[in-house]
Order: C-alpha cells, then structure tokens, then sequence
C-alpha cells in the first residue's frame, strides 16, 4: 500500500501539502479556542493560516523562513486597507485592481515575489470576506500573527520537508512507477485478444508517468543533493532506468506482432497493437519470460536494506547474463530480442541501485555481473562536473514581457469583474473578481483561460449543491463545520494538480459551511457565488482575448518551435560524439528537450480538450505531441548511447555517422522554420533509409539489441518520426542532397 501510494503521489507532494494546511488551520482553531475569540475571528484565522501555508512554493528552508516573515507585515498592511477602504468603495475598487496588477506583475520576481503577492491579495480578500472594521483591525492583527505563527509551526516543526528527503521520496516514487510498469508489461504478454487495448493503454499510462516522475527528480536534483557530480550520476542512472524499461516494453509488443513495432504505439492515444497482437507461444521460454519479468520488479521494488541475500542475488545474476548471447535461451528472434532487453533492464536496475544507495554486496556476483559493475564503475569515473553555463536568454521587455502582460490583462478582467459583480451584488461582488484573478494563475494563453474558466465554474456548480446539502446537515454545530472544512481543505489541496475541477469542487463546498459558520448562509448566497464566478470567467476570458493577447495558436507554435530546437541539439550531439567529437553535456540537453515537450504538452491541452468542437485539429494536436515524444525517446537513447562510448567496449566511434543524420538535423530545423514562420520555403529532404547511407562495412552489424545496431536504428526511427511530423505541420520535401 505504501509502494502504491508513493507512485500515485511522487515525493508526497500532495500528501505533504495537504497535511501542512490542516495541520497549520487546526493548530489556529486550538490557540483562537483558548482565547475564545468570536467565530468570524476564527473563520479569518483559518483562512490568514491557509495563504501562509500554501502561498510559500521555495524548496530551501532559510528561504521559506525570509519569504513567511516578511509575508506577515504584507498581510498586516493589506488588511489594515481592506478595513479602512471598505466604506469608500471608489477608493476601494481602485486600490484593489492596484494591488491585483502588482501581485501578478511579482512572479517576475520568482517564488518570492509570486508567495507576498498572493498573501497580499488573499488576505485583502479576507478582510472582504469577514467584513473587517478599523475598530476589530487590533484583534484581527493578533488571529493574523497567531495563524503565520501556526504555519511556521506546521512547516518548520511538525512536518518539516528538506530538499533532501523530498528527493529521496521522489526516487522511492519512481522505483514504485517502474515495478508499476513492468507489472503492466507482464500483463501484456499475456493478455488476450479482449484484453489487449486495455493493458496497451495502461502500458502507455505507465511510461508516462515513470516519465513524470524522472522529471521532477531532474527538477530537484541541484537542491537535494551536495555534490554536483552526485546530482549528475544520479540524472544519468534515471535516464538509463527509464531508456531501458521503454525499450523492454517496445520489446514485448513487437514479440506479440508479426512486425516491426513503431515507437508512436507508446505515444499515440487510441494506437492499435501492429498486427492485431497475436499471442505468443506458451512455452519454456515464454514462462521464463513471464517469471523474470516479475523477477525484475522484485528487483525494483526493493530497497537497499531488503535486497541483501543469495536468493536475490541469483536472480540479479540471472537477469544480467541475459546481457551474454550464450545464456539467451532457444527461442524465436523477437522473444530472444526481450530477453536481452531484460538483461540491458537489469543492468540499469544495478546502476541506479548503486547510486541510490551506494556500494553494494559482491560475494555472490557471476562473471556477468562482475562485468556490469565495472561498466557502471568505468561510466561512473568518466562522468564530469561541466562547469560551463550558458547564457541566460534574454527576456523581453516592456509589454511583451509575460508577466506585465498578464498583470495588464488581470487588471483589466478585474475592472469588468468589479463592475459587474456589484450590479449582481453589492455585497459580494469579490467573487468574481478571484474568478478572475484564479483563472490567470499558471496560464499563458486564451485557451488555457477559457478551459480553466470552464473548469472553475463546473466545480462551482457542484460544489453549490454539496453546500446546500451539508450546510442542512451541519446546522449550528460549530466545530462539526469547522472538522468538514478542515476535510474539505485537505482534500483540495490534495487534488489541485490532479483535477482543477474538483479543486473548485471541495473550495465551493467548504465556502457553504463557512457561510454558515459567519450566520449568512442563503440558497441565495450560492446560487450568487455561481453567478459571480461565470461572470469572473467571463471577464478573464474577455481580457485575456482582447487585451495584449497571446492566442494559442502562437504560445503552441513558439513551444513546438523550441521542443525541435531542443531535438535537434540532443541529436547533432549525440551524432557528434559517435562519429568522434565532443557532443556536450548530452544528459542535460536531453533534460531541456523533456521539459520544452513537458512545456508543449500542457499548452495543447485546450486544443485536445474533449469539449473542443475542432476534432481534426484535436487529432492533430495529439498526432503532432505524439510524434514528437516519440522523437525524444529516441534523442534521449541516443543521448545515452553517446555517453557510453568513452567507457563501453562495443562501442567505436565512426565519422561516417555524422554525415548519415545531417539530413534529420536538417529536416528538425526546416520544420521548425516553417512553424516559425509559415512562408518559410525551407523543405525536408527525403531519401534512401539511413543504414543504406553507409557503405557497407563502415559499421559492424551485429545481431539486433547489440549495441551498434541500436545506434542505427534509433537513427532510422528518429528519421521516420522527423518526417512523419512534416505531414501534420504542412511542410514540404524534396529529394535528398549529397552529404559528407
């Protein structure tokens, strides 16, 4: 269960940051209690507890700490305003579109400034929502100090979270979604006819997610770890890690097909299994697939402690010889072909055990293993600090600066929200300016707003009939509400990156109950909360749309366009380095190029959402990320490759291969020039496959899974993929012109 929960929330991220706003909330309910302080102070402590909580993102505790201290006098000053502003209600609205802009012109200040603008605007927003007075502003200022008090308490003393322990529960969390896949990949060995899409899309569901979770370690490596040679050791046996289980998993399907399996049925939603998925032999050496594969989970799962002993070193030792030709068992090609991907899974199971947890028992080590150990180690001791950086890109200035556009934009949205709200109600127009102000929160495009818009409302909706039923249910029991919102609060928390919607869900939910708790509960009120927030929406949307905006379209053409700058870097120096020259720091190009697809991923998310009325653009979009994820995986084997070929002894550098993959350098970056520009003439060039490019005998060609051969047909593939993407986007091709 504890596995489980570790791959379904990495780090615990989720967990942690729920626990702490509870935890902060319910230690400021107890010391307000005790004081016996009116309800309505309590409703401002828990919500002045909650800003202080989830309002600070830094991962270094010092910087946590500076960030919540000068949080408390921001908190202090902007409720001081809402209180002497509240009868001046020009003044007021003025003053409150002022502080908008400044807040969301902040987050070009980083965590920092984004964390003071967000306690500035929520807690003017509290001072709305209690109807905060000058003559209360002295008891309002103890509940504030005692709820920023109570965070640093949960943050700093009860749960406490080091960059440190972060990254070890993120590496325990990727081990977790790698058993997860192996598991879906023993299944899919032996799923039926019926049962095969099934098991197909959790296969792509857990290459995705082991996926997620190697970024988010690349995300925090610098922070979590001393060294930067240890923090560049550990990138490199993720990515092995990860290379090695999507490569097995490729493996198993084309031993079910009759073909050749295509990359993109890993990548592409709804992708058929090639040839129907015909299912394999049952014999000796299927069920000697079927145990190792769960032999290699085991393997995964266990942690340094438990995985001492002779039972599991055998079956290490097993799995490793499969890396020997004499030891693969007599079997069809393709079944070998797996075979040897376990053996190359095995091996990358080893070097990330070895970095996780260091030095490692080698009494019961076979040949085969003692020769992977001084890979590892020969990899191990040619791995360098680069201490080279590169110039940082310049940021626009002025207006086309993202976070003065949005500051303009919000602005803007909250003047109309303003307006409108108070023809809807005097009395809580606010709601829809935080419509407003939220939908902008992490969007860069109109798209992005109108989805996120849309999403809010719907949970609204909800959320007003949980309300009204629990709010008939709870009454006038005080802390019965106050336990409920506490739920209501973790369970948002907990569900935020998951589900914007059920965010808003549990947000509106817990508002009902605290309107109860302040006396103003009403049908009314919440059929007015709806009211206001599709008014908000409205206005963000409106804003985004007419002022300054930055449409879809543009945001996903300028990320494409970066996503294949990213590509072909990792591609020209991963050639670069097998034909002989010095290709760079490869891991982290391949890291960059991961995170601009991460990037693309998410600003397609309007155009391939199920409620957009374009379904061929949809297709499109998911047709042109899938492509271009398959494109990474193969850079990123490549990468890897490359990095190998100082230390591993079938790998020899040969010059020809530079030559061989100028036309793919060539087509990325013809693509990338007609997205960038659509009356670019640049074509993609089309021609023989690229081992036919080679003389024959430039290249040694073993048998397939060695690694030469590897080189070539990830180059082929990448090949495939680069001009299969040229079809979607609408770029032209020609024939091949002489090279090298």
């Amino acid at each position: 269960m504890w596995d489980r929960l570790a791959a379904s929330d990495p780090g615990l991220l989720r967990l942690t940051a729920g626990l702490r706003t509870v935890t902060a909330i319910a230690l400021t309910l107890a010391v307000l209690a005790a004081l016996r302080v009116p309800v309505s102070q309590l409703v401002a402590g828990a919500m002045a507890a909650m800003v202080a909580t989830f309002a600070i993102r830094e991962k270094q505790r010092g910087r946590q700490a500076v960030t919540l201290a000068l949080g408390l006098p921001v908190a202090l000053a902007s409720v001081s305003l809402g209180a002497l502003l509240s009868q001046r209600v020009v003044a007021g609205d003025l003053f409150f579109v002022v502080l908008i802009f400044c807040a969301v012109y902040g987050r070009r200040f980083g965590d920092r400034g984004t964390a003071l603008g967000l306690i500035g605007f929520q807690v003017y927003f509290l001072s709305l929502f209690v109807r905060a007075a000058v003559s209360g502003l002295p008891e309002l200022y103890g509940v504030i100090c005692v709820a920023f008090a109570c965070s640093a308490a949960a943050r700093f003393v009860l749960l406490p979270q080091t960059p440190a322990g972060t990254l070890d529960r993120l590496r325990r969390a990727f081990r977790a979604r790698l058993a997860q896949l192996i598991a879906a990949q023993t299944e899919l060995l032996d799923a039926g006819p019926d049962d095969v899409e099934k098991v197909l899309e959790d296969l792509r569901t857990g290459t995705a997610r082991l996926h997620e979770t190697a970024l988010m370690i690349q995300g925090r490596l610098e922070d979590g770890t001393s060294d930067p040679a240890v923090a560049r050791l550990l990138q490199r046996r993720i990515a092995d890690a990860e290379i090695a289980a999507e490569r097995l998993g490729l493996l198993l399907l084309t031993a079910r097909s009759a073909e050749r399996t295509d990359t993109l049925t890993l990548h592409l939603p709804g992708a058929p299994l090639p040839s129907g998925g015909e299912l394999p032999v049952r014999d000796e050496a299927t069920a000697a697939l079927r145990r190792d594969l769960k032999a290699l989970r085991v393997l995964m799962l266990r942690p340094a402690g438990e995985a001492s002993g002779t039972a599991l070193a055998q079956v290490r030792n097993r799995l490793l010889g499969y890396r020997e030709e004499e030891n693969l068992p007599d079997a069809a090609p393709a079944v070998q072909d797996v075979f040897r991907g376990l053996g190359e899974a095995a091996r990358a199971s080893l070097g990330l055990r070895v970095a996780l947890d260091g030095p490692q028992d080698e009494s019961d080590d076979s040949p085969a293993t003692a020769r992977s150990r001084e890979e590892l180690d020969a990899e191990d001791a040619a791995i360098e600090t680069s201490e080279e950086s590169e110039p940082a890109e310049a940021e626009p200035a002025g207006l086309k600066r993202p976070t003065t556009r949005a500051a303009v934009q919000v602005a803007v949205g909250s003047l109309l929200a303003i307006a409108g709200g108070e023809l809807l109600s005097g009395q809580r127009w606010y709601w829809a300016v935080l419509t407003c102000w939220i939908v902008f929160i992490n969007t860069a495009s109109t798209g992005e707003i109108l989805v996120k818009g849309y999403r809010r409302l719907l949970g609204t909706v909800l959320g007003v009939v949980a309300g009204i039923g629990l709010a008939g249910l709870v009454g006038h029991h005080t802390w019965t509400a106050f336990a409920l919102v506490l739920v209501f609060i973790f369970a948002m928390f907990y569900t935020a990156p998951l589900s914007y919607t059920l965010m808003s869900f549990f947000v509106t939910a817990m508002l009902g109950l605290l309107y109860t708790l302040l006396n103003t509960y009403s049908t009314a009120v919440l059929v007015l909360r709806i009211e206001e927030t599709a008014l908000g929406a409205a206005c963000g949307v409106f804003a985004a749309a007419v002022v300054l905006p930055v449409h879809t379209d543009r945001r996903t053409n300028d990320l494409l366009v970066a996503a294949l700058d990213r590509l072909a870097e990792v591609t020209r120096g991963a050639v670069d380095q097998l034909s002989g020259g010095a290709g760079g720091d490869l891991v982290e190009q391949a890291r960059e190029l991961d995170q601009a697809l991460a990037d693309l991923r998410a600003a397609t998310q309007p155009l391939t959402h199920p409620i957009t009325p374009l379904r061929s653009r949809r297709d499109t979009a998911r047709y042109v990320v899938a492509l271009l994820e398959t494109c990474a995986y193969h850079g990123r084997s490549l990468a890897a490759t490359a990095e190998l070929l100082p230390t591993h002894p079938s790998i020899a550098a040969d010059p020809r291969l530079r030559g061989a993959c100028g036309r793919i350098v060539h087509n990325i970056e013809a693509i990338a020039a007609h997205v960038a520009d659509p009356r670019s003439t640049a074509e993609i060039e089309t021609g023989p496959s690229i081992a036919s490019m080679l003389e024959p005998g430039s290249l040694r060609t073993p048998r397939y899974g060695r690694v030469t051969d590897r080189v070539l047909r990830h180059l082929q593939r990448l090949d495939e993929a680069v001009s299969g993407l040229a079809r979607p986007l609408g770029v032209a091709g020609g024939p091949a012109q002489p090279r090298g």
